[in-house]
Order: structure tokens, then C-alpha cells, then sequence
């Protein structure tokens, strides 16, 4: 058999001991992770459902809202609360650009953001066609 264990009585004693409060250890480490487990496990369970829209709050007295996000949006603010479609739907400033909440509600018309200003392409030359070009329809 395995005859590399001491022959004495009092060594094999103590090495009995030893692996005793290596198993103490390991045992005690285990429950802990369970307990872990079981906690965050819980904590799932009980976590509130998203809301499905949310509305992104200003700063000052009023805290009038800003943006309105999908429940989900990571782009949102922590000054939040939750709204409900209707709401979403009625009363918000700009729609979010990442989320697009406008589209999900099938809300046409809804200001995202500033106004851009109009985006004129750049001629063929690479100038502005008042600087050194013709008017359109003239020849050089």
C-alpha cells in the first residue's frame, strides 16, 4: 500500500491534525461562497424590472426634464425618473440620440438635440462657389 507516511504514532498524529484544520478551512471558504452565491442570487430576484421610459432631470429649483431615454439606455443620467409611455410620449424637450425613443414610440417630429445648421457640400474645387467659381448654369 502507501508506506510513505511516518511510522510513528505521534507524527502520524500530527499530520492528522494539520489536514483536520486544512479540511476546517476549506469547508468554512466553501459555505462562504455559497453564502455569496445565494445573496447575489437574491439580489437579482428582488432588483425592480427597468422601467420602459425614463426622463433625464435638469439641474436648479425645478429640475425641468431634459432628454427622455428607453428604460434600458445606458446613456442616461443618474438625475432620472421613470415615466410612463403617455408622458414619454407628450412632454419632453429632445429625444436621446443613443436610444432613440422617438422611434420606439413611433413619435414623428421630435426635436434630437440642437437644431444642426443646413450642410452645404463643398464644390468640385474644394472652395466655396462664391470665391472663385462661376454661378451655376454660367461657363468660365
Amino acid at each position: 500500500m502507501f508506506d510513505d507516511l511516518p511510522p510513528d504514532l505521534e507524527r502520524l498524529h500530527t499530520l492528522r491534525v494539520w489536514h483536520t484544520m486544512w479540511l476546517d478551512r476549506i469547508d468554512a471558504k466553501i459555505e462562504a461562497v455559497q453564502q455569496r452565491q445565494a445573496e447575489v442570487e437574491q439580489g437579482r430576484a428582488r432588483r425592480p424590472p427597468l422601467p420602459e421610459w425614463t426622463v433625464e432631470l435638469g439641474i436648479g429649483a425645478g429640475r425641468p426634464p431634459v432628454q427622455v431615454h428607453a428604460g434600458d439606455c445606458h446613456a442616461a443620467g443618474k438625475r432620472r425618473r421613470a415615466v410612463d409611455r403617455d408622458e414619454a410620449a407628450a412632454s419632453w424637450p429632445t429625444a436621446c440620440t443613443h436610444c432613440r425613443p422617438d422611434t420606439r414610440l413611433n413619435v414623428i417630429g421630435l426635436c434630437r438635440g440642437a437644431t444642426p445648421t443646413p450642410y452645404r457640400c463643398p464644390s468640385p474645387q474644394g472652395h466655396r462657389p462664391d470665391e472663385h467659381s462661376p454661378a451655376p448654369g454660367q461657363r468660365p
